[in-house]
Formats: structure tokens, C-alpha cells, sequence
């Protein structure tokens, strides 16, 4: 076993502090990296209060990896020593339903292994992520990371990027398309920049007038304040498409006013409670209104591949574990541009 160095929450309650544990061997097809940078997610937050009530404890979080491949099993074809590479939102699936078969691992209902608050395959061992020096995971599960990115601002491409990817790519959106995207966060800001590298005309949906420059900067062609009528009303049957990206409660039928007939709206955001959806504007234009939940393996690399020929990262303040609780207290408030990264050379 490999001895690791991390920090983890031992409940609820506590704050993250050093903690170390033990990770296997690398198996023929495992690969080892040294963890470089890893971001942090508002599930992260969700996951360490035990939100949705399945945390199991002490808890590691982390599931935007960056790393450094150190070690390497005897069957290892995808990746070898010395390259960089990134582990995202799950570490192993069946491999054998439709599901994967299609390469859609986010989606297996047999045993989608979570990065970190999951379980091994063989059924005890509890999965730790990425607030840790290393990481052995099957390389399958491992991604190739472009050398041309900063590897730290690569870090939440693992799930804020490929979440907001897989829903553009599936309902394919392009040029001469106007593609709304609602919130301006750690996803919403990816969303604007992958619905503009893909030739879309983005429109910016913001409650804070203060994020109209910032929303131009990122990519848009237009920003909204939602806040206010008139503005929304001018939008009214305009939109292809809306990457709905809040996770707050919020009034999703404001937005399905503004489709086109036949237009989509997806949801990537994780409300806690129920959203009210009027089957009016849905009705009335043909509309959708649908979910997206991260993406399988074949997709993120996609993803990866994509933000290496664009130049797209994600917007971060690079910061030490030791700061790692005053991060998510900030995160909580919504005051960071845009995705906090932990630095993992501080824990060494």
C-alpha cells in the first residue's frame, strides 16, 4: 500500500485538516500520479456537510485531478511516465452496460464509482479524492491533458468543463445558433466560452449588473441583467438553446419564454429543492426542458482535445490547502472568479 498525505473532514461538522491514508498498489492497467492541482467544486461543499445524506466519513474530497503520471501498470497502453494527465467525477463504472458500452460511464446504473465518497469494487473500501498527493486509478479513467494548458487552470475542465461540453455537444450547438447561458459562476463561465468557440451567437443571463463586462470578456456577444423585465422581454422566442447552469432555486419558466420553437433547455445546475415548471411555454412552442450530468470517458477527452486547440481553461485563484477552508466558506458567499484550485505542492 502507498502511504498519502491529504486533508479530510472526519464529519459533518469539522473542518478540512491533514489526514493520511493509504492508496493500493498499482495494478497491470493502473496508473499512478502524483497530484498536481485539483479544483474545488460546490459539491465538494455538499459532499463534506452531507447535503444529500450519503457521505461516509473521514472524507477526502476532490474530483478535478491534475497530475503527474509517476508509475505505471505492465498493461498500460494510453499513458506513461512522466506525462501529465487528469482524473474527473469517477474512478471506475461496470464497463459492460449499454451505458458504458456507448461511453457514457456517467450514466451507469450498475456501479458508477465516485472519485472520492464511493466505494471500490469490492465493496468496502471507500474512494478518496483529490485534496491528496496521489492518486491510483485504472487508466481508463485517466484523461491526457494538452501540454499547451496550464495544468491548474486545466483542473476544473474534469467537471466544470465536461458539464458544460456534453450538453453543447449532444444538442449540437453551432453556428447561427443563439445559445443563452444562465449564471456566471464556476460553470457558467465555461459555458460562455464553449458556446463561443463552437460559433455560437451567446447571449449572458446575470442577476449582477456588476458581471456584464466580465460576461463580454469571457465570450458573449450580449449580456442580460434578468433582473430586469424589459431586458428578458426582449429576448422573448430568440434562443436555440440555454445552458441553465444555477444551482440556487430560480424561476426556470422566465427562461423557457425566451426559446424558440423547438428549442432546448438544459439544466446542469443542482437546485436542492424541486424546480415548478409550467407546461405553458413548453406546450405553446414545442419546447424541452432536460438535464445533463457530466460526461463518459470518449467525451471528456473530446473536451480536453478541444479546449487544447482553443486555448480554453477555466478562470482560477490558485490557493494552498492550508486555505482550503476559508476557500469554501468564499465559495459559499459565491466570491471567487471563477473556480478555486488547490496547489498540492503545499501539502508536500
Amino acid at each position: 500500500m502507498i502511504p498519502v498525505r491529504a486533508y479530510a473532514v472526519q464529519d459533518a461538522r469539522s473542518p478540512l485538516a491533514p489526514f493520511q491514508f493509504e492508496r493500493r498498489e498499482p495494478g497491470p492497467r493502473d496508473v499512478q500520479l502524483e497530484i498536481l492541482f485539483c479544483g474545488v467544486c460546490h459539491t465538494d461543499l455538499h459532499m463534506i456537510r452531507n447535503d444529500w445524506g450519503f457521505s461516509p466519513y473521514p472524507l477526502v474530497p476532490g474530483h478535478e485531478i491534475v497530475g503527474r503520471v509517476v508509475r505505471v501498470g505492465s498493461e498500460v497502453k494510453k499513458l506513461q511516465v512522466g506525462d501529465l494527465a487528469g482524473v474527473g467525477t469517477m474512478v471506475d463504472s461496470c464497463r459492460t452496460c449499454r451505458n458504458c458500452q456507448d461511453g457514457l460511464e456517467q450514466y451507469c446504473r450498475v456501479s458508477n464509482v465516485m472519485t472520492y465518497g464511493g466505494r471500490e469494487k469490492d465493496g468496502r473500501t471507500v474512494t478518496q479524492g483529490g485534496y491528496s498527493e496521489a492518486i491510483v486509478v485504472d487508466e481508463h479513467f485517466a484523461l491526457k491533458v494538452p501540454s499547451n494548458l496550464d495544468p491548474a487552470a486545466v483542473a476544473p475542465l474534469l467537471c466544470a468543463g465536461i458539464t458544460t461540453y456534453s450538453p453543447l455537444r449532444h444538442w449540437e450547438v453551432g453556428p447561427g445558433q443563439r445559445v443563452g447561458v444562465v449564471g456566471l459562476g464556476g460553470l457558467g463561465h465555461l459555458g460562455v466560452k464553449f458556446a463561443r468557440a463552437l460559433g455560437a451567437h451567446v447571449v449572458a443571463f446575470t442577476h449582477s449588473e456588476r458581471k456584464t463586462q466580465d460576461a463580454l470578456r469571457l465570450g458573449a456577444h450580449e449580456v442580460v441583467v434578468s433582473t430586469r423585465p424589459e431586458e428578458m422581454a426582449a429576448q422573448a422566442d430568440r434562443m436555440d438553446f440555454i445552458l441553465d447552469t444555477v444551482s440556487a432555486d430560480h424561476d426556470v419558466n422566465a427562461y423557457l419564454e425566451l426559446l424558440k420553437r423547438d428549442g432546448h433547455l438544459v439544466l446542469v445546475g443542482f437546485p436542492a429543492k424541486p424546480l415548478r415548471v409550467s407546461a405553458m411555454p413548453l406546450l405553446s412552442r414545442r419546447a424541452s426542458f432536460s438535464g445533463s450530468g457530466a460526461g463518459g470517458l470518449p467525451e471528456t477527452q473530446e473536451m480536453l482535445d478541444f479546449c487544447g486547440e482553443h486555448g480554453i481553461v477555466s478562470d482560477i485563484e490558485r490557493i494552498r490547502i492550508q486555505d482550503v477552508n476559508t476557500a469554501l466558506e468564499r465559495l459559499e458567499k459565491g466570491d471567487v472568479k471563477y473556480r478555486f484550485v488547490i496547489d498540492l505542492q503545499s501539502l508536500r
